[in-house]
């Protein structure tokens, strides 16, 4: 039930029907040939593509001329002589698929190769098609420049010498020839590795201190019991703490530290070991401490946030500050918690709808209502909620454009979604679904419902969704929400009384719809049952048949996952808190309740689990749609949340309930 990218869809004979009659239909370009043999010619060739075989892929690669993935077999020989290819070959391939994925992939392929041989005239040449935005050959495009005498190239490295990853390569040769000039120096490299040690990117930030000078490196030994240990290391500080590299570690630890137990990093950092930093690292090492702290929703972060004062904070830290203040009623500190953030994170729909939201609480309507009418209207959590504060009733647009013939034959002939439907055949998810984005990035809106459409009557459930909610201005609300196999879901609603809409919201972002959908976790079927949960869930409903087998089929997932919801529901008592449970566990849905009655979209916002949090809204948002589409009812979604009960002292609960 955990919602992850899931990976393998196994083929029923229905969906390939249902692909053969959509992709196989008149006027299609280049039809691929039919029949098992093609079918295994394409797969072996993927085969010996990944085996690194090329004999093996030239042969199967002659058995697919006139197939509509021919591409694909031709793509994969080149690439697997990617590092000895000349030029011509590549022109060749891009001019035979002009516009399409693969070419878009080779040339990014191709430019990677260029920019390692640092042959910067050719990869000049070639970048300024591209479609795709890789920062590797973005980095690599910044060392071309740099190449050309063009120090320009030194401001722009350092947007990606602030991100917290592995630095490309093309950026690193940048970054060094700064530091040759004395234009990065130790700070710089500190501010970089603290960073990457935030995000816990522990390889990275070692190599990252590699650029420091020899007398500025941290000692191993010291590193590693920061990272393995560091309450030892606080209890044993390093006695040079006049030395930036020992100082370093002790923040290290103390930000480490913190993630497990912020009071008693806190309580470390209060006392004589704090006073060794300078007011700036102490400064820092609150804002930490206080984002730890926030994030477990310890009443002590507020305060901890007043110790960090002025210490620069991230966008990260800023939304866990205005997260805690909002969960404190503090509405002055949400609104500078927002104006903090960057420009980019001030305008997400989350910020502006509190922002808003911390005005109105002011007395300041008017700037409240212009914050609220840069999103209401927005189909989603956040817009609307700003819809519904501006007195707007959430409805379905006017007008549902449903694709017409001749829309459909353009889509059926489009090469890119022809050979997206036959990777989609083969079960080759991944291929077919960057092959699908490619090609629809650029649509209209009549063309995006065209080829939901296409998808749909493929069966292709998570394509229709994906492509149907791309549109801006004409909908099918039909397919942006869809609602298959809606008597086994209205059965079971009703069997387990729990709402339609919200069964159909929660499966619509836990699968798309996929029966067969398996997630990385190891979640299956349409409402994404771990295992574990689907044997529980078995054995309290009395079903004596079941197996881990079945859990994949519909029916059997539908029972067996709504019961689970209900089960959830009747143990919470909220629907929020219940959709929670449902992708995080009852114990954690509980754990995030306040001491006092909290506003549902309040306990929504402030879910420490990134994924959890997203997936509640979505679930909640969904849930409001498919009851307008479902039964005509237009609840208003601030009332869907309503408010989450405190936490209650000595409450009995299910400990069995998974």
């Amino acid at each position: 039930m955990i919602h992850k990218r899931f990976c393998g869809l196994a083929r029923t004979s229905a969906l390939a029907a249902a692909l053969a009659a959509v992709v196989h239909a008149p006027g299609l370009h280049a039809a691929p040939a039919r029949g098992a043999g093609a079918d295994q010619a394409v797969l072996a060739a993927q085969a010996a593509f990944r085996a690194g075989d090329a004999l093996k892929l030239a042969r199967q690669s002659a058995a697919l001329e006139g197939h509509v993935l021919k591409p694909y077999a031709e793509y994969w020989r080149l690439k697997l002589r990617l590092d000895e290819m000349p030029s011509t070959e590549v022109r060749a391939y891009l001019a035979a698929y002009p516009g399409s994925y693969l070419a878009d992939r080779l040339r990014a392929d191709w430019l990677r190769e260029l920019g390692k041989r640092r042959e910067w005239q050719t990869f000049d040449l070639e970048l300024a098609p591209l479609v795709v935005d890789d920062a590797d050959i973005r980095c690599h495009a910044l060392a071309s420049r740099l190449a050309r005498k063009d120090e320009s190239a030194f401001e722009e490295v350092g947007q990606y010498w602030l991100e917290a990853r592995e630095l490309p390569e093309g950026c690193v040769a940048v970054a060094e020839a700064q530091m040759a000039r004395g234009k990065l120096g130790t700070n710089q490299v500190w501010q970089r590795v603290r960073l990457l040690l935030e995000a816990g990117q522990t390889a990275a930030a070692r190599r990252a201190m590699g650029w420091l000078p020899a007398g500025e490196q941290p000692e191993a030994e010291l590193f590693n019991l920061a990272a393995t240990n560091p309450a030892r290391l606080i209890a044993n500080p390093p006695a040079d703490l006049g030395r930036r590299p020992a100082r370093e570690m002790l923040i290290y630890a103390l930000s480490r530290h913190a993630r497990s137990d912020p009071r008693a990093a806190a309580e470390a950092l209060e006392k004589r070991l704090g006073e060794q930093l300078p007011a700036a690292e102490r400064a820092y090492v609150w804002g930490r401490v206080a984002h730890e702290a926030a994030k477990r929703h310890l009443p002590e972060a507020m305060k901890w946030y007043e110790q960090a004062g002025n210490a620069a904070l991230g966008d990260e830290a800023l939304a866990w500050r205005a997260r805690a203040a909002l969960r404190a009623g503090r509405w002055p500190v949400v609104l500078e918690s927002i104006d903090a953030m960057s420009v980019a994170a001030h305008a997400d729909p989350a910020w502006t709808y509190w922002y808003g939201r911390g005005l109105a609480a002011q007395g300041k309507a008017e700037g409240a209502r212009a914050n609220f009418l840069r999103i209401s209207g927005q189909p989603n959590f956040y817009g609307q909620l700003a819809g519904e504060e501006l007195g707007q009733q959430a409805g379905l647009p006017a007008t549902l454009h449903q694709p017409g013939e001749a829309e459909m034959l353009k889509a059926r002939d489009n090469p890119g979604l022809a050979r997206a439907m036959e990777l989609y055949r083969l079960n080759l998810r991944t291929e077919a679904t960057r092959e699908w984005f490619f090609t629809i990035r650029s649509m209209d809106d009549q063309q995006l419902l065209a080829a939901a459409e296409l998808a749909r009557r493929a069966g292709l459930y998570d394509r229709v969704i994906n492509t149907a909610d791309r549109t801006g201005a004409l909908h099918n609300f039909g397919m942006r929400y869809l609602a298959p196999f809606r008597e086994v879901f209205r059965e079971y609603a009703r069997t387990f009384d729990i709402e339609e809409a919200w069964l159909f919201g929660l499966t619509r972002q836990e699968s798309r719809f996929i029966a067969n959908a398996r997630s990385s976790a190891g979640a299956q079927g349409l409402m994404q049952l771990m295992p574990a949960t689907a044997r529980w869930v078995a054995r309290k409903a009395g079903l004596a048949d079941f197996h881990p087998g079945r859990v994949t089929d519909v029916q059997t997932n539908v029972t067996l996952g709504a019961r689970y919801l209900k089960m959830v529901l009747d143990e919470l008592g909220h629907p929020v808190m219940a959709s929670a449970a449902y992708n995080a566990g009852p114990g954690r849905a509980r754990r995030w309740r306040d001491v006092k009655p909290l506003e549902g979209a309040i306990y929504a916002e402030t879910i420490p689990f990134n994924e959890t949090r997203d997936y509640v809204k979505k679930v909640m948002s969904n849930t409001v749609y498919y009851s307008m589409l479902l039964d005509g009812k237009s609840e208003p979604l601030k009332a869907r949340l309503g408010t989450v009960p405190a936490k209650a002292s000595g409450e009995r609960v299910n400990e069995e309930l998974p």
